[in-house]
């Protein structure tokens, strides 16, 4: 019996030692294994980080490349600025350079009409120094007068009836008030005509009404 304890001894022995054997091989197998780990994960952690840096560079070009195209928008718009109030600039000196010259010259028209009427005085003014015909003189002069009115008529001159119209303040200026068998507030008389030029009053006629 002793024989075969002996026996078993050795053999629980070996079977320990075989068993220890492969602990420390699996041991050194975790151990070499955990610096590879160690290696990957931080392979993996530079990679995010080189992944992100990137990224951020990608952001930062495209903002540049944005903040360039704004600048070109913002100087072409200010060019433009530029040449619209220059052009402004020219336009109101032009106008004010034209309302001048209407200003200066508004009466040439009607004053080159008048001319004809001018020459027609002039002509009854000589003729009347060396021919006293009043009846003739007195034709002259009504016949300018009438060629005077025409040119007036034609640039919207108008008289205003009076004479026997219902006073208006708007077209008549009272001077005197005259007992009468005509209705109340009749034109008896015009002292003064009065006239339009086109729809506006330039001056009242002065008349005399009834009280």
């Amino acid at each position: 019996m002793s024989e075969n304890n002996a026996f078993l001894d050795e053999e629980n022995l070996q079977n320990i030692a075989e068993k220890e054997e492969k602990e420390d091989k699996k041991e050194k197998e975790t151990v070499q294994e955990k610096p590879k780990q160690t290696a990957e994960i931080v392979d993996e952690e530079n990679l995010e980080e080189d992944n992100e840096e990137g990224h951020e560079e990608d952001n930062v070009f495209a903002l540049e490349a944005e903040l360039e195209q704004a600048k070109a928008k913002a100087d072409e718009y200010y060019s433009h600025l530029q040449r619209l109030k220059a052009e402004f600039d020219n336009f109101r000196r032009r106008t004010v350079r034209e309302k001048e010259e209407i200003a200066k010259y508004a009466s040439e028209r009607i004053i080159l009409s008048l001319l004809p009427v001018l020459d027609n005085f002039e002509r009854a003014l000589e003729s009347a120094k060396s021919n006293q015909d009043f009846d003739a003189f007195s034709q002259g002069v009504e016949m300018i007068f009438r060629q005077l009115m025409k040119v007036l008529e034609e640039e919207g001159l108008k008289p205003i009836e009076a004479l026997g119209e219902q006073f208006d303040p708007n077209l008549h200026e009272a001077m005197f008030r005259e007992e009468s068998d005509q209705e109340e507030n009749t034109i008896l008389e015009e002292l003064q005509k009065g006239y339009y030029l086109k729809d506006k009053v330039i001056r009242p006629s002065r008349v005399k009404v009834s009280g």
